[in-house]
């Protein structure tokens, strides 16, 4: 019973993690308000590498954004590691007024991690989730339905983060998934400015640190036995063009600290 728990346990802070860049837990009904839209996204495409803190390259991906209907952007990124391990993760979400999360994909398998899953939801609160840790034979699947807050918004942090006002804070949700769904709260607030450097013109960068909180009873038991969700941290540039310049923080909770963001793409002769 104790060996069942501590799995379940671990599942729920390895699950936290992916529903960011997610014992039978019954599934909390929250309802908060959605971001509106201060600076509305368009078509994009970028590429990325994903490093340790000492600077070391581990992955390269890319970001693909689009609109695939006049009221509906897709935004697709898809990290490849250099030992076969892949994250993809697809979000839809609409932005007129407010930002509002339609669907969402992940894909996460490979050594980098300690489990493989795939989960996916969308907007009418039907969810499907596979997951699989490390050393385990066979997957755990969960399938139902569940009430998905107005202001969830997995793989949308760095879209929120650009259009809160300058200085503000907010609290979100996320869904995280171990397979069984968990609502869980994302506090998020400016911690500091720092400064970079392109050309030897230093300019200032807004940083931000994001904080998962398990609410309300099981967030108190969470904090006592020291199972609360690992927090990280996104750089985004201030107005009046906000962009996200750095992730910094696990893609799963126990695993180590990344640093991911913009790379520049080589051309092939």
């Amino acid at each position: 019973m104790k060996q069942t728990t501590g799995r379940r346990q671990a599942a729920l802070r390895r699950s936290i993690c992916t529903a960011v860049v997610g014992g039978a837990l019954a599934v909390t009904s929250a309802h908060a308000e959605p971001v509106r839209v201060r600076h509305a996204e368009s078509t994009a495409n970028a590429v990325l590498v994903l490093t340790d803190t000492s600077d070391r390259t581990l992955a390269h991906g890319e970001i693909i954004q689009w609109a695939e209907r006049h009221d509906e952007m897709v935004s697709r990124m898809v990290v490849r590691f250099d030992d076969g391990s892949l994250y993809d993760e697809t979000v839809r979400f609409t932005q007129r007024p407010y930002l509002r999360l339609s669907a969402y994909h992940l894909v996460q398998r490979g050594p980098s991690f300690t489990e493989s899953s795939e989960i996916e939801f969308d907007r009418s609160g039907r969810y499907r989730a596979r997951v699989r840790a490390a050393g385990e034979e066979n997957d755990e699947d969960a399938a139902g339905s569940l009430d998905v807050p107005a202001d969830a918004y997995n793989g949308m942090t760095s879209l929120v983060l650009k259009n809160l006002p300058p200085g503000s804070t907010a609290t979100t949700h996320m869904i995280a998934f171990t397979p069984k769904p968990q609502i869980l709260e994302l506090q998020l607030a400016p911690e500091g400015t720092d400064h970079y450097d392109v050309g030897g013109t230093v300019q200032p960068v807004v940083r931000f640190l994001m904080q998962p909180k398990v609410p309300g009873v099981k967030g108190v038991i969470a904090t006592v036995v020291g199972k609360t969700p690992p927090a990280f941290r996104m750089w985004v540039t201030p107005e009046p063009a906000p962009a996200l310049l750095r992730f910094e923080g696990p893609l799963y909770a126990d695993g180590p600290t990344w640093r991911m963001g913009p790379a520049q793409p080589k051309l092939k002769d």
